[in-house]
């Protein structure tokens, strides 16, 4: 590499004038960067500074200034630092206590040293880290962003998605003490233009040159940016036009001059800046919600709310070190986040897979853990279904007469255990109780044989197949009990849980000790459920219906510049009103559901937010508004609450279909089903969401059937409870 070196006479005493010298350089993108060092002489008096620029060439020009006096009066800027993680640069005795989220990774390097942390197989390179090598890399690009010129508190945009540099990067961020604003690559351009104005991100980093390319001349002339990081890819890839006169940089510059600064800055005396200790209240990450109608709202997490997550986790999973997890969830959803600041502090290797290559990878890594949503349990439930109906008519009737076996035993078995669960109050009399629970003894014992069978038969090659070897772990939405008993069944263990982006996001789970069906298990640590009536308000006894508040450490600090939102979500005594209706089992000290007691069951929402299988929440008044430019269609309501896909139940306007055809009246229910559901998809096609198969009924939704309210809005909750059966036969 060629090198020029040169010795400027820098007579300023504002070290901060020391860089704008060259600053130009980098406007004109002759130049990848720019770094400004200093460090004091001898007598305190003086200061040598030193000027690092690299050339596009790869050369580098190096500029020092000696004897540069510097005025007593100078403030010295000030920083923020993870206490732990940069306990140096505090001068304080490290006591162990995490007041950041990335106080783990000491810790972490610590105690695990050269065990591996990370295998990321699928992005070029390939990477593969311990936790010696991870913590050193959120060092490097923490101080590359310090450097680069991100300050304390401000906010910067991540785009990205999974990959272990998306770790790096996330982490980085947060020890500078600034704040990341989260989102992923399939977002629409506008979308994650509106999450970056409003959030007042100051800077971006993405994912890769297509991305940037897709995004960035809507980016360059609409908002201010003042430098971009590129996590994957080259920048010969980006469309230099657009980009000019804006510093980008790759994810290996900004290591690269993160290293820099620690080498030249590596002793106290020469540091230009002041640090205080990031503290624990501090906002550590902006996550928005779906936001698919009107603006989405920026929700605030704080380093307190996420370490209470990382403190309560492990009651839900046991997790040692060595064991392995597979993780393919978006990093941005809020789920995956907490688990993945959970799991490296237990010392687990993490390997991160895809869509396309998840069924493979669980053969490959045999994974000790998946943690996904109930989508990724469903598609296993179907896989193995159709693995089932295509084998041999002896070897299909035996498997399906050995499950139905299974199902019969595991549920007798939960009768004896105490894990039935029910909303009744009142438990039956003490004899009741034990002529039913031996009873379940009784025919769990006589079927306990052929359970048996199944799993060496039928079941142990399943769990071969699928390589999960300790749990499955559920969440984002609500997990379907066919699926959740035939899991239970072969002896996979799935745990359910619940939570809100709002509450960082976990709530309650069902532990591995008491994994009761149905439920979504006790509330987590310190934290607290009451159900209420949806009208009065008023506070409801355990098996009443109503809705859900939680309230506990992991509530959210807010929504950014959003207090009337805030103060609707959570009320003065610290309730989040989560939208969700439940109930709480009661508390029984005998029969069949003795050991429910306090577990949370959630039976639907109450706002009008559809959560997919997938985890993704839709607005469906967006798409509802969109269909209802069609002439075709009178009333139209999206549904898909727990599906993997959204559906409609749908209302012709039969006096549009008239004159649209003559023969209307002729007209098969088929031929008018594909009609609107041309012009469904025709209207909504440039909306977030894509609605798949209708319904088509006739009746329409008046207030006088009870499907609309006195001022005329469809009620959801009706419609949905009138046509259980045929939406549930659309879906199927």
């Amino acid at each position: 590499m060629a090198t020029l070196t040169t010795h400027c006479n820098l007579s300023t005493n504002n070290f901060d004038q020391h860089r704008k010298v060259f600053e130009f350089f980098l406007s004109n993108r002759r130049f990848n960067r720019v770094n400004v060092f200093q460090r004091r002489c001898g007598g305190g008096t003086c200061v040598r500074s030193r000027i690092l620029l690299e050339s596009k060439t790869n050369s580098r020009i190096y500029c020092t200034s000696n004897n540069v006096q510097i005025s007593s009066t100078e403030e010295k800027q000030v920083r923020k630092c993870a206490p732990v993680l940069e306990s140096g640069l505090l001068n304080t005795v490290d006591n162990g206590e995490w007041k950041a989220v990335p106080d783990m990774w000491k810790y972490a390097a610590e105690t695990y040293g050269d065990r591996t942390a990370l295998v990321d197989p699928y992005h070029n390179p390939p990477t593969k880290l311990t936790y010696k090598q991870l913590k050193q890399e959120i060092l490097e690009f923490c101080e590359g962003l310090r450097v680069v010129g991100l300050k304390t508190d401000e906010k910067i945009a991540l785009y990205a998605d999974n990959s272990c540099r998306w770790l790096v990067a996330d982490q980085g961020i947060m020890a500078t003490g600034a704040i990341n604003v989260v989102r992923g690559t399939r977002s629409s351009v506008e979308e994650l233009l509106q999450i970056y104005i409003h959030s007042d991100s100051v800077a971006l980093v993405v994912d890769t040159p297509e991305l940037l390319n897709r995004i960035s001349e809507t980016f360059i002339s609409r908002a201010a940016i003042r430098f971009i990081i590129l996590l994957w890819g080259e920048k010969s890839s980006l469309n230099s036009t657009v980009l000019e006169g804006v510093s980008v940089f790759n994810y290996k510059e900004v290591i690269d001059i993160g290293q820099d600064s620690h080498r030249l800055n590596s002793h106290a005396e020469g540091r230009h800046h002041t640090y205080e200790a990031i503290n624990s209240d501090d906002v550590a990450t902006l996550m928005y919600t779906s936001g698919t109608t009107g603006n989405p709202k920026g929700v605030m997490l704080t380093h307190r709310n996420l370490l209470h997550q990382m403190r309560s986790l492990g009651d839900i999973v046991p997790a040692d070190s060595g064991e392995r997890f597979l993780s393919m969830l978006p990093p941005w959803h809020a789920y995956e986040r907490a688990a993945e600041y959970f799991t490296f502090p237990c010392g687990v290797e993490q390997i991160y897979t895809n869509i396309k290559n998840f069924k493979e990878d669980l053969r490959r890594y045999q994974p000790h853990y998946i943690i996904s949503v109930p989508l990724i349990y469903e598609t296993l439930y179907s896989g193995i279904q159709k693995q089932i109906s295509t084998s041999s008519t002896a070897r299909r009737l035996i498997a399906l007469t050995l499950l139905k076996i299974s199902f019969l035993y595991m549920e007798m078995k939960r009768i004896c255990e105490g894990k039935f669960l029910t909303s009744n109050t009142k438990p039956g009399s003490i004899l009741v109780s034990m002529m039913d629970c031996l009873w379940a003894r009784i025919i769990a014992t006589l079927l306990w044989p052929l359970h048996v069978l199944g799993q060496k038969l039928v079941y142990q090659k399943i769990q071969s197949a699928i390589g999960i070897s300790k749990a499955g772990v559920s969440g984002g939405g609500s997990l379907p009990l066919h699926v959740d008993r035939f899991f239970e069944a072969i002896g996979l263990k799935l745990q359910n849980g619940y939570g809100l982006t709002e509450a960082s996001p976990v709530v309650a789970a069902r532990r591995p000790s008491c994994n009761v069906l149905g439920t979504t298990g006790h509330p987590l640590k310190h934290t607290d459920f009451k159900i209420v009536d949806s009208e009065s308000a008023e506070d409801l006894p355990a098996g009443s219906k109503g809705i859900v508040k939680v309230r506990g450490p992991q509530v959210m600090k807010g929504y950014y510049k959003n207090p009337s939102a805030t103060k609707e979500a959570v009320d003065e005594f610290g309730w989040l009103n989560t939208g969700d209706i439940g109930w709480i089992a009661p508390t029984h000290s005998r029969g069949r559901s003795r050991n429910c007691g306090g577990m949370i069951v959630l039976e639907g929402r109450a706002k009008d937010t559809i959560v997919l299988s997938t985890g993704e929440n839709v607005e469906p008044s967006e798409l509802e508004e969109a269909a209802m430019r069609s002439k075709l269609i009178q009333q139209i309501v999206v549904i898909g609450q727990d599906q993997r896909r959204l559906g409609a139940v749908i209302v012709p306007n039969k006096d549009e279909l008239v004159l649209l055809n003559d023969a209307a009246a002729k007209l098969s229910k088929e031929k008018i089903t594909n009609l609107l559901d041309k012009e469904v998809r025709k209207w909504t096609s440039e909306c977030s969401f894509q609605i798949g198969p209708i319904l088509v009924v006739e009746e329409p939704f008046t207030i006088d059937s009870g499907l609309m309210t006195p001022t005329m809005k469809i009620r959801r909750d009706r419609v949905l409870a009138k046509y259980s059966d045929q939406i549930a036969s659309l879906f199927k």
